[in-house]
């Protein structure tokens, strides 16, 4: 193989770590947002499998999308949701609709993975960055390229919690533990003030934050990332293994928050916390990392 070749892949591949199996807890008995079904906590058993230590990023998605051609839904669609916080005045002019109920998501014409926040932004200063504005088929598509695949939301959740057991974040109870920042979330007043304290006002390059215990980074905070189970907020209590989710639905579950997160709107950025959206969604918040049985 050519050393360019060679240079390339070397860039572009996940590295991937062990994540034991064996008994573990799902959801939670003190649910930080109860219509989200996070609880009841519930016993399962999961085989061991492998997960990325980090969300792929946008390099990762080019080398992918050089590689087939793939179009993503978004490029599909012509448009994608972008927060307005992050886009110029002059995209900002154009839209003239917006989400009800979260005022603050606006549809841009020419947004995608590519083009974040419209067709007058590039990620070539964001290479290291999530990809965003893929959606669930998008994510699975790359996963499937690289011989692996969404993760459950199980896989996802133990993966999250790093070998402790009823704490809140990856890394314990505490938000911000000695004064330090181990994730990229929104501080100050969502959505009209982000004061950055974290470093980061929209997603930060992965791994920019303290890994886990399993050695994953971002798994809350920066960006949301798709699973592969359909949305239910109603769980049996019976021990399940290697749980897979409802058989059919109409959204997928996504996990983890995102730099958007704030506790006052979207308290999410827990590893019991959870989110939908419809698999042909896509945002500017919004990526994904995979999983397999054999390390790829």
């Amino acid at each position: 193989m050519p050393a360019k070749l060679r240079e390339v892949d070397k860039d572009t591949k996940s590295q991937m770590v062990l994540i034991p199996g064996g008994e573990v807890l799902m959801g939670t008995d003190e649910p930080g947002v109860r219509p989200d079904g996070e609880g009841p906590q519930r016993p399962a058993y999961l085989d061991p499998f492998y997960m990325d230590t980090q969300e792929v990023s946008n390099l990762q998605f080019m080398a992918f999308v050089n590689a087939t051609g793939y179009i993503t839904e978004a490029e599909q669609f012509g448009d994608s949701f972008v927060f307005e916080g992050i886009l110029s005045e002059e995209v900002k002019s154009q839209i003239t609709q917006a989400v009800a109920s979260a005022p603050w998501w606006l549809p841009v014409k020419g947004a995608n993975w590519k083009n974040p926040e419209g067709p007058d932004s590039k990620i070539t200063e964001r290479l290291d960055h999530p990809v965003l504005h893929v959606s669930w088929k998008d994510a699975g598509a790359y996963c499937s390229w690289a011989l692996k695949r969404l993760p459950t939301e199980a896989e996802w959740e133990h993966a999250c919690r790093g070998g402790l057991k009823d704490r809140l974040f990856p890394w314990g109870n505490k938000l911000n533990p000695k004064e330090q920042h181990y994730t990229n979330i929104w501080q100050g007043d969502f959505p009209k003030y982000n004061s950055a304290e974290d470093g980061y006002v929209q997603t930060s390059p992965v791994g920019s934050f303290p890994a886990n215990g399993y050695g994953l980074y971002d798994m809350v905070g920066n960006a949301w990332e798709w699973t592969s189970d359909w949305w239910t907020v109603h769980h049996t209590t019976d021990r399940q293994h290697n749980p897979m989710g409802p058989s059919s639905g109409t959204d997928r579950v996504k996990k983890g928050g995102s730099y958007m997160c704030h506790k006052s709107y979207c308290y999410r950025y827990r590893c019991a916390a959870r989110s939908q959206n419809t698999p042909d969604s896509s945002a500017s918040n919004l990526g994904f990392r995979c999983v397999s049985a054999e390390p790829q």
